[in-house]
C-alpha cells in the first residue's frame, strides 16, 4: 500500500538488507523469489496486477489456504518462464511454527528451485509435507473446514442467547474449556482468514453443508425422542471414525487434567450434563463423508488436533457416551442453545453455498465484536492449552 511506503521505509531504515519498494511492481521486477501472502478472495486481482512485471526465471509461490483459486490466478497470469513453488504454514498466527506442518507445492519448477525454496523456508523449523495443490485442498476441507463452522456455529448461537459462557457454570470445565476457548480464538482473528477457505475450496462448501445436516438430524431424533434411532446412528459413527484407533492402544490425545487447566471462569462443584450436539454431529458428519481424521494429522492444525482430542474423548469412553445419549432424550437444559446452535450451523452453511464474502464479513465482525473484550485472556488461555497439546503430539 503506498500510503505505508514513507513510515515503512523509516521503519527499516537501519536493517541494511531490508529494501522498501513503492509498490508490487518494484517488488516483482527485482526479486527472485516472490510470495503472493494475501487473502484467497483477492489473489486473482492482485497477481493479475503485478505478476506481469515478474523478473524472468523467478519462482513465485503463495501463502493462502486454498490453493485452487491462486494456482489458477498463477497460470493465467504469470509468463511461462516463471517456476510456480507454493506453500501453506498450517497454524495460525500466535503459534510457534517449530514442528508444525509447512505445506510445499511444486506445481511448475525444477528440483533445484524447489530444493532452493526449502532450504529459504527451512528457517521456520517446520515439518515439511509435500502435496499437489489438489491434495491440499482436500486435506485442508477434511481437516479445518468443518472444524471452523463448528466453532463458528458455537459464538453465533451464544451470541443469539446473548450468553457469555464463561459466566455460567454449565460452559466451564473439561470439554466446555476446549469450546470456548477455541470459539474466542477463532472469533479473534481475521474473518478472511476462514472465509477463503469455506468458500473458495470446492470440498469444503460439501463438508460444511453434511455437518448442518447432521447437526439437524441429531437435532429432530433428540427433540422426537427416539432413542433408538439415535443411539444407533451416533454409535456406528463412532465406531466408523474410532475404532482402528482404539485397536491400536492410542492414547486418548486430552486428559481430564488438561480439559479442566484451562478455563475462563471458575470450576463449578458439579459439572451440568451437556449433549454435546457439536461433538456427535461432528463425528456424524465425518462418518457420512467417509472421513477418518487420524489420516491426515500429518496435515492438521493445532485446532483441529484440540477439536479431534474432544470427540474422541467422549467417543472413546463407552459409559460417557451412553450417559450422553440418555441426556440427549431425557435432560432439555440445553434445547434452547441447541435449537440456536442448529439454526447457526444451518445459517453458516447457506452462507459458504451462496458463496457470498460480504454476507460471511458481515456475519463474522457482528459476533466478534460481541466477543471482543475477553479476546486477550483467550488468546493466553488457548495458547497455553495448544502448547500442551503440541507437546503431547
Amino acid at each position: 500500500m503506498k500510503n505505508k511506503f514513507a513510515g515503512l521505509k523509516e521503519e527499516f531504515s537501519d536493517l541494511e538488507y531490508v529494501t522498501i519498494l513503492e509498490d508490487g511492481y518494484g517488488v516483482s521486477r527485482s526479486s527472485d523469489y516472490i510470495i503472493y501472502s494475501v487473502e484467497a478472495e483477492a489473489i486473482d486481482r492482485v497477481v493479475a496486477e503485478y505478476g506481469r512485471a515478474t523478473k524472468k526465471g523467478a519462482i513465485v509461490g503463495g501463502q493462502t489456504s486454498c490453493k485452487a483459486p491462486e494456482i489458477a490466478a498463477f497460470e493465467r497470469h504469470l509468463p511461462s518462464d516463471i517456476e510456480i513453488i507454493s506453500c501453506h504454514s498450517l497454524h495460525g498466527p500466535h503459534v510457534d511454527p517449530k514442528g508444525q506442518p509447512l505445506v510445499l507445492i511444486k506445481h511448475r519448477a525444477s528440483q533445484q528451485s524447489f530444493d532452493l525454496v526449502i532450504r529459504i523456508l527451512a528457517c521456520f523449523g517446520s515439518e515439511h509435507v509435500h502435496l499437489s495443490a489438489q491434495t491440499h485442498d482436500r486435506i485442508t476441507a477434511d481437516t479445518q473446514a468443518v472444524t471452523h463452522a463448528a466453532f463458528l456455529s458455537m459464538g453465533t448461537a451464544w451470541c443469539a442467547n446473548n450468553q457469555f459462557p464463561w459466566e455460567h457454570s454449565r460452559y466451564i470445565g473439561g470439554i466446555e474449556n476446549v469450546k470456548c476457548n477455541i470459539t474466542l480464538r477463532i472469533y479473534s482473528n481475521k474473518w478472511h482468514v476462514y472465509a477463503g477457505l469455506a468458500i473458495l475450496n470446492p470440498s469444503a462448501k460439501q463438508q460444511i453443508r453434511q455437518y448442518a445436516e447432521s447437526v439437524t438430524d441429531l437435532f429432530k431424533l433428540m427433540l422426537g425422542g427416539h432413542k433408538a434411532e439415535l443411539e444407533k446412528r451416533i454409535k456406528a459413527a463412532g465406531e466408523a471414525v474410532f475404532t482402528a484407533a482404539g485397536e491400536r492402544g492410542e492414547p486418548l490425545l486430552l486428559s481430564d487434567e488438561v480439559l479442566d487447566r484451562f478455563s475462563l471462569g471458575k470450576l463449578p462443584k458439579e459439572k451440568t450434563p451437556n449433549n454435546h450436539l457439536s461433538l456427535l454431529a461432528m463425528v456424524d458428519c465425518w462418518w457420512k463423508l467417509g472421513i477418518v481424521p487420524y489420516d491426515h494429522m500429518i496435515c492438521s492444525t493445532p485446532l483441529f488436533r484440540l477439536w479431534l482430542g474432544v470427540t474422541e474423548y467422549l467417543f472413546r469412553k463407552p459409559a460417557l457416551l451412553d450417559e450422553i445419549i440418555n441426556i440427549s432424550i431425557e435432560d432439555n437444559t440445553f434445547r434452547s442453545d441447541d435449537l440456536e446452535f442448529t439454526f447457526a450451523a444451518r445459517g453458516w452453511s447457506d452462507c459458504v453455498s451462496f458463496g457470498d464474502f460480504s454476507s460471511y464479513r458481515d456475519r463474522f465482525e457482528q459476533i466478534q465484536s460481541y466477543f471482543a473484550p475477553r479476546f486477550p485472556e483467550a488468546t493466553r488461555v488457548g495458547n497455553e492449552m495448544i502448547k500442551v497439546l503440541l507437546d503431547k503430539t
